[in-house]
């Protein structure tokens, strides 16, 4: 599929929130959110799978250092549904990442790269981005 948005020079801090909100295509496999320092740093890969790589209604998440993946975190709550707006917020510490879904969910990603700012952020997938906010 095409590249979608990609985003350079964001400059996230600690403690702020990044809220990105898009459109879901009515025949969605998955779509990802990666962000990071670039596309070989990412401390966050969100990966919203609702029928792909043998994963039904799962969210995947990793993280990439020097362009090696590390261990998946799977997330079983799956607020997605196929042509429809979502939005997803995202914040960070030095410990975790804190990723707020649809519906009142939420879950933590470890920060494992230790990034004290978040420049790059890339979506893909079937997904397309609307608005890209930060509180």
């Amino acid at each position: 599929s095409a590249q979608g948005l990609v985003a350079n020079n964001l400059n996230l801090k600690p403690g702020e929130c990044l809220r990105v909100r898009g459109e879901v295509a009515p025949d969605a496999k998955s779509f990802v959110l990666n962000l990071g320092k670039d596309s070989n740093n990412l401390c966050l890969h969100f990966n919203p799978r609702f029928d792909a790589h043998g994963d039904v209604n799962v969210i995947v998440c990793n993280s990439k250092d020097g362009g090696a993946w590390g261990t998946e975190q799977r997330e079983s709550v799956f607020p997605f549904q196929p042509g429809s707006v979502v939005e997803v917020c995202i914040s960070f510490d030095q410990a975790d990442l804190s990723i707020k879904l649809p519906d009142g969910y939420s879950f933590k990603f470890p920060n494992r790269l230790d990034l004290e700012a978040i420049s790059y952020m890339a979506a893909d997938g079937d997904f397309k981005v609307k608005c890209v906010a930060f509180e």
